[in-house]
């Protein structure tokens, strides 16, 4: 048994085979592997004797689940009112590019993932994003790629001068 198997197995027990159950196992699932894959989303919904666009929809209802693992630098930019007003769109715009994905997504090697969040909580220094766990204040389009330079893999870096 894989330990994907384990960690469903483990979640999937008899006294939460009831469909009130379903937002705290697919809570335990994205605890546990860092997403919901849609083969542990259809095991969700055979265990419960749900239709798949029942668990999808929900799902899919709550922004605080992710379809994709994050990136191992996974970057949070932030829209709320103080960050949207001071530019915090021009900086997930520019993260974007920079990064070369679309928002909600994870680049394809990996180090990178891109979300927009409600509200860092930094509303005095926006607009703000993170990079794992740090905070980069008053950021600004051209320092983006600044703060990335100084992280990106060396190959990253030099592949994208090389599309220049």
């Amino acid at each position: 048994m894989t330990d994907k198997n384990k960690t469903i197995s483990h979640i999937l027990t008899e006294e939460r085979r009831h469909p009130r159950h379903l937002v705290d196992i697919l809570q335990d699932i994205q605890a546990g592997e860092g997403y919901l894959s849609k083969d542990e989303m259809l095991k969700v919904a055979e265990f419960l004797g749900l239709p798949a666009s029942a668990v999808w929809g929900v799902a899919t209802f709550y922004n605080q689940f992710r379809f994709a693992p994050l990136g191992r630098h996974p970057a949070r930019v932030c829209m709320g009112t103080a960050c949207h007003l001071a530019g915090g769109q021009l900086v997930l715009e520019a993260m974007a590019r920079e990064l070369e994905i679309d928002i909600g997504s994870t680049s394809e090697d990996q180090e990178f993932s891109l979300e927009r969040v409600a509200c860092i909580g930094c509303c005095a220094l926006a607009p703000v994003f993170t990079i794992g766990a740090d905070v980069f204040p008053r950021m600004t389009p051209p320092k983006v790629e600044e703060v990335l330079v100084a992280i990106k893999p060396a190959g990253a870096r030099k592949n994208k001068a090389n599309r220049k």
